[in-house]
C-alpha cells in the first residue's frame, strides 16, 4: 500500500502539531466526533487485559511494554491530527489491530479528500474496512473499530456508486456496524451523521417504498439522526454538509435555502486539525 505515493496535505499549519502534552489537552475537542478514549498505558493496559490476543500482532519490541504502545500510538494520531495520513497509516499498521481505527481513520480520509487516483481510492477504503473489522473481531466493545468499517465501506459504496453497493450487499453491514456503534457510544457525533446519509442515500437510490422495505430506511430517521449528529458536535463541519448532502438526496432544491445555510455554517468554523480543515475547505469550495 505504502508503494503508492500519497499526495501532502496542502493546508500545513504548526496549530495541527500537537507536540508533548497538548495533544491529550487538545483530545476531547479533537475527538468531539468520535468519542475515542485518549491512547494512555492506563488505557492500553485495558485494551490488552480484555483482549490478550492483540499482543499477537505487535512488534517484539513493544510486547510487554504498554507505555511504548501508548507513545506509538499517540504518535500516529499526531500525525493524523497534523495532516501526515501516509505516516499515520504506517504507524497504526505497525500495532496491528491495536492501531487499526487511527490506520483506518487516516487512510478514509485521505481517500475522501486527496488522492485522485480511483482505483486507490477504492483500495484504500476496502482495505481499511477489512482492517477495522479484523480489530472489532478482536475488541468488539470498541466503537471505533465497528465505526471505521462502517465509514470506510460507506465511503467505498459512494466510490463505486449506491446502486452497485447495494446489489453486493453493503447496505446491511454498514447499517449494522453502525447501529452497533450507537448501543457502544450513544453520543458518538460521526456515527449518527453517518446513519443520517445512510438512510438518505438508500431512499435516493431506490425510492421510500423499497428503501423502507428493504433497508428499514425513513426520511424522519435520517433527519433525526442529522439533527443529533449536530446537537452533541454543533460546531463540527462534516455533519452540517452531511446534513445538507442529505436534505438534497431527500427532497432535491426544495429545501434549498438550508442546504445553502448549512453549508455557510460549516464553511465558517475554525478547524481543531486537518481533517476540519479539509471538510471546511471543501464546504467553502461546494459555495463558490
Amino acid at each position: 500500500m505504502s508503494s503508492h505515493d500519497w499526495n501532502e496535505f496542502p493546508y500545513p499549519d504548526s496549530a495541527f502539531a500537537y507536540a508533548g502534552d497538548t495533544l491529550r489537552r487538545g483530545w476531547a475537542r479533537l475527538h468531539q466526533g468520535d468519542c475515542e478514549p485518549f491512547p494512555d498505558n492506563a488505557r492500553v493496559k485495558a485494551l490488552l487485559k480484555a483482549s490478550p490476543d492483540l499482543e499477537g500482532y505487535l512488534p517484539e519490541n513493544l510486547v510487554g511494554n504498554t507505555k511504548a504502545i501508548a507513545e506509538a500510538l499517540q504518535s500516529a494520531w499526531r500525525n493524523f491530527h497534523s495532516g501526515h495520513f501516509q505516516k499515520a497509516y504506517e504507524e497504526g499498521l505497525e500495532l496491528g489491530p491495536l492501531g487499526a481505527v487511527v490506520a483506518a481513520k487516516a487512510a478514509g480520509i485521505y481517500a475522501t479528500y486527496l488522492e485522485d487516483d480511483e482505483d486507490f481510492t477504492s483500495t484504500l477504503f476496502m482495505d481499511a474496512a477489512e482492517r477495522a473489522e479484523e480489530a472489532a473481531e478482536l475488541m468488539p466493545r470498541e466503537a471505533n473499530t465497528h465505526y471505521q468499517r462502517a465509514y470506510n465501506l460507506g465511503r467505498y459504496s459512494q466510490a463505486i456508486s449506491i446502486a452497485k453497493a447495494l446489489s453486493q450487499g453493503l447496505a446491511g453491514k454498514v447499517k449494522e456496524s453502525l447501529e452497533t456503534v450507537l448501543e457502544l457510544s450513544p453520543d458518538h457525533s460521526e456515527a449518527n451523521t453517518a446513519l443520517g446519509m445512510f438512510h438518505s442515500e438508500v431512499i435516493s437510490s431506490v425510492g421510500s417504498v423499497v428503501g423502507g422495505l428493504t433497508y428499514g430506511a425513513k426520511r424522519d430517521a435520517a433527519i433525526r439522526y442529522f439533527e443529533k449528529s449536530l446537537a452533541l458536535h454543533p460546531e463540527s463541519a462534516i455533519a452540517h454538509m452531511e446534513y445538507a448532502n442529505g436534505l438534497l438526496l431527500l427532497f432535491g432544491d426544495k429545501r434549498e435555502d438550508e442546504v445553502v445555510e448549512l453549508y455557510e455554517k460549516a464553511s465558517e468554523f475554525e478547524p481543531a486539525d486537518a481533517m476540519e480543515k479539509l471538510d471546511i475547505e471543501q464546504a467553502r469550495a461546494e459555495l463558490e
